[in-house]
Parts: C-alpha cells; sequence; structure tokens
C-alpha cells in the first residue's frame, strides 16, 4: 500500500469517525466500519435518506461539525468505507501464516468483516490484515431486572429513542421513561418530539445525593459548557410540555396481560432499596428504563485486550484499560470511545482522534496532539463525576422476586441464578452457565451477563471479594452471528481503496 500504514476503524459513531479523520490527516490508510448504513451511531442517529429532516441541525447537538467530519471522512480518496458490515472475529496472527513476519505480539489480529445486511442475499466475506487496529465500539443499555420487564412495551431508553430518532416511531401514546443518569432527559425530549405523552421521568438517585456528585468538583463542570447547554434544552423542553422529573423513585414492577398496562413505582432510599408504601401505580402503554451502560466488549476481549474495574469497582462492570495514546494491552491495537469509559459524545471525539492520530504514526509531539489530550482528559474527569452521581444501588436485587426473569432468552429465572451461586457443583461460572441456560441465548450474555455475574456475587455470600474485571461472559470467538453457509464460503479480497495503489501508479 505504498508504505502507507493501513489503519482499520471499527465503529463509526463519534469516536470512530474523529479516529478515521486523524488517521485520515496523519496520512494512512483507513478502512472505517459499521453495521449501520451511515455513520453517527447512536448519538447522532437520523432519519433514512428518504424521509431525512430538511434541517437536521434543528434536531440534533453538534450535527452540522459532524456533518462536516463526516463528508470529509466519506470523501477522501483514501478512506474505504464498509456500511452495514460486521466484524465477526479477531484473529492473533502468528508466525506460521506468514513466515518471516514480525512476532505476533507485534502485530494487532486479523479482522474477519462480514459485508451486507443478514436479511438480504449472502453477505460477502473479507479478512482485513491491519497495521493498527483501532475498536471504538461503543456501549449499549445497561437495564436492572424487575418483576414484569419482560412483557412486551419495555423497552431499554436506547431503543425507544432509536427507534424516536432514526424512524420517528412512538413506543407508546402514555410513556414513563425511568431509571438514573443524565441520559433519561434526552430520551424523554426525542419521546415527546416523536409524538409520545411522557407522563414522567424517574430518576432513581436521591436529590440530595445526584447533587453532591455533581458538585464535588464544581471547577471541572465549568469546562463542559456544551453540555451545559444540552441539559437547558433538554428541561426546558420537558418543561414546555410539563413533564414531571422525580428523584428518588424507580420502576420496581411492570404489569399487564400480554403487554405492559400499568408500572409500579416506589420512593427507594441511597441503596434502592424500596421504601415500604411509597408504590404508585401508573397506568401506561411502554415504559422505557435505564441504568447506564455497558461497553461492547467482545472484540477487545477476543483481541486480548486488558480490562479495567468500572467506576464503582465491580469486577462485573469493566472497560478496555488504555494507557494516555489511547494504546491497549495489545501492540497495534487501540481503544476509544464508551468502550473505555463512558463520558459523552466530545470526550469520544478526542478519544477517537489522539488513537487515529498515533494509531497511523502521526507525531506524537504535535501541537494538536496535545489539544485532543486536554480535551480527553477532560471528558474522563466528567466520566468520574457521572459514575460518583449516578451509582447503582446496592441493594435493587431486593425488587426482584424468585420467579421474575433474569435471562429473557432462556427465561433464567433469579431463583435458579441463586440456586447456581450455592451449589457446590455448579459455583465455576462456565457449570453455571450450562445449569442455568443464563448466556446461551442469542444475545450471548450481552444484557443479562453484568447482571447474571452481580446476581451470583451477592447470592454467594461465601465468595472471596474480587477487584478483578471478569471476561467470562464478554469471551466470544464468534462476536456477531454468522451461518455455516457464509463460514463455508472462502474470502473474497477486499475492495480496493478509491485512490490505491493500483491506480496510483497509472496517474
Amino acid at each position: 500500500m505504498t508504505g502507507r500504514r493501513h489503519v482499520v476503524v471499527v465503529g463509526a459513531g463519534p469516536a470512530g469517525l474523529a479516529a478515521a479523520d486523524a488517521a485520515l490527516a496523519a496520512g494512512a490508510h483507513v478502512t472505517l466500519i459499521d453495521t449501520a448504513e451511515r455513520p453517527g451511531g447512536q448519538y447522532h442517529r437520523m432519519l433514512p435518506e428518504a424521509y431525512e429532516a430538511a434541517d437536521p441541525g434543528a434536531l440534533q447537538h453538534g450535527y452540522r461539525s459532524f456533518d462536516r467530519r463526516a463528508r470529509r471522512v466519506l470523501g477522501h480518496p483514501r478512506c474505504s468505507w464498509w456500511a452495514e458490515s460486521s466484524v465477526w472475529a479477531l484473529e492473533r496472527r502468528d508466525r506460521d501464516r506468514d513466515p518471516g513476519s514480525a512476532p505476533a505480539t507485534d502485530r494487532p489480529p486479523l479482522v474477519h468483516v462480514l459485508s451486507g445486511t443478514p436479511s438480504g442475499s449472502p453477505r460477502r466475506r473479507h479478512v482485513l490484515e491491519p497495521d493498527a487496529l483501532v475498536l471504538a465500539v461503543g456501549a449499549h443499555d445497561r437495564v436492572l431486572p424487575f418483576p414484569g420487564w419482560d412483557l412486551p412495551g419495555v423497552y431499554t431508553a436506547g431503543a425507544a429513542q432509536a427507534l424516536a430518532k432514526g424512524e420517528r416511531l412512538v413506543v407508546g401514546d402514555r410513556v414513563v421513561v425511568a431509571g438514573t443518569g443524565p441520559f433519561l432527559l434526552p430520551v424523554a425530549t426525542s419521546l415527546l418530539e416523536a409524538g409520545s405523552r411522557v407522563l414522567a421521568v424517574l430518576e432513581a438517585g436521591r436529590p440530595g445525593a445526584v447533587a453532591r456528585g455533581w458538585l464535588r468538583r464544581p471547577w471541572e463542570l465549568a469546562a463542559q459548557v456544551g453540555k451545559s447547554g444540552e441539559l437547558l434544552s433538554y428541561t426546558t423542553e420537558l418543561g414546555r410540555h410539563r413533564v414531571p422529573y422525580r428523584f428518588g423513585r424507580a420502576v420496581v414492577e411492570a404489569r399487564g396481560d400480554g403487554r405492559v398496562e400499568e408500572i409500579v413505582s416506589a420512593r427507594v432510599r441511597a441503596d434502592w432499596s424500596v421504601v415500604p408504601g411509597s408504590e404508585r401505580v401508573i397506568a401506561v402503554d411502554a415504559v422505557c428504563v435505564g441504568h447506564g451502560f455497558t461497553p461492547r466488549l467482545e472484540l477487545p476481549v477476543a483481541a486480548g485486550c486488558a480490562l479495567r474495574p468500572g467506576p464503582d469497582g465491580s469486577p462485573a462492570e469493566a472497560f478496555v484499560a488504555v494507557d494516555d495514546d489511547q494504546r491497549t494491552s495489545r501492540p497495534g491495537v487501540y481503544a476509544a470511545g464508551e468502550v473505555t469509559g463512558i463520558a459523552g459524545a466530545p470526550a469520544a471525539r478526542a478519544e477517537g482522534a489522539v488513537a487515529g492520530w498515533l494509531a497511523a504514526g502521526g507525531a506524537p509531539d504535535s501541537r494538536a496532539l496535545a489539544t485532543l489530550r486536554r480535551a480527553r482528559d477532560r471528558g474522563r474527569a466528567f466520566a468520574a463525576t457521572l459514575a460518583v452521581a449516578h451509582p447503582i444501588g446496592r441493594a435493587w436485587p431486593g425488587w426482584l422476586r424468585p420467579d421474575t426473569v433474569i435471562c429473557r432468552c432462556e427465561e433464567t429465572t433469579y431463583a435458579a441464578v441463586c440456586r447456581s451461586a450455592v451449589d457446590p457443583t455448579r459455583t465455576e461460572p462456565a457449570v453455571a452457565k450450562l445449569a442455568t441456560r443464563a448466556g446461551l441465548g442469542p444475545c450471548q450474555a450481552r444484557i443479562c451477563g453484568p447482571t447474571v455475574a452481580e446476581l451470583r456475587r451477592t447470592a454467594d455470600v461465601s465468595a472471596e471479594p474480587s477487584a478483578e474485571p471478569s471476561a467470562g461472559h464478554r469471551h466470544r470467538p464468534v462476536a456477531e452471528p454468522i451461518t455455516l453457509g457464509e463460514l463455508a464460503r472462502p474470502p473474497e479480497p477486499p475492495p480496493a481503496f478509491p485512490n490505491s495503489p493500483a491506480q496510483e501508479s497509472t496517474s
């Protein structure tokens, strides 16, 4: 490739797009891969092109800046944009595959890609051999289970927002948004804009604790001027629609015949235990819940990247460990965005730009890089504040009943998970997984994995506490579903870059 480094970026959200932009600026060839049809991730999710808004900038914060970057990256002659493509495996290299090559520990893994939609014609299979790999795969909603959470009409906050922003579909006419964290605000706003009536936003954190968390380092918040503007716009919209925002309340049950018809909310203490007698019933046709985010760790774990505990020290929640250059423990592999910590889009963009520039071999003493590092560090400080202001209460399992479903794919109950934690024949996670079947369904523990790990640790009072994050339920050699037919077909050569070496030599 004419001596230029080939950087593969997985994920085209704020972090991945910034990584691709910086890598191109540093002179690399870039392959940008995302499962979506358009770049932007959840943060910049837009309507399909056929129904695109006349002024997308009026609907999203920072859209015009994002649009300029997206056009610059996707139109660059050294960028290959792979939309509707997924990385189904990362394969660590060895010398036998490429005699005389550098040791396997000095090279990033091979990237196995499927191009095309699963419901369409057979997908094409490709294998990429990058000089550097940037993982910007993001995170998904974390939802704590409660009785009835498996009823139709119970949505994750992210799914409800995606339908509202990406399709202008309302999940219900009467909706309650509940959980914890500032993400509840844009979700409620998106639902209002799409036409839903939001009855209430329920924040489980108590007002005093939330305020103390946010104000513990007020000088750090002063650097987040953009987020303050967003917060003001969201609260103004909720106020205009007279949507009550209630602190210290949580949805502890959903009820209905065949679908959700009402929810039970209750006041909760600082540890999220229910205050007896505080239960209230609200008639709804949808409820959207979100209790923070869980990073998508399947690919980082497959690459062999070390993990670090989450901000609350729980080994069930973990993030990719990176150094000041966004390098992971695997040489040639970088990580950026929410997979390294939940800090919001501005921090993700800064991390992505640092990772992309250095992955491409950009000058480490660049003045622009120093500016990006400072922005990244401010984002990390914001992430620490967010974790302190909106922690998960330890007593939330008190919401559960023995028959509450924990793993929705396999219908594993809370009682079964607790039995596996104290049964001496099922103490090993792999054995417990087979015994309870939790995590063996289509989602492969993406939703229930952290919850099952936490519940097993809570139920087993004899277990030794551990501060080391576990990658057990995230270890998947096959990170995305692939059919046997697709696997049997030989991989096709990857498409050439728009400005490929062959084209350059004839120009």
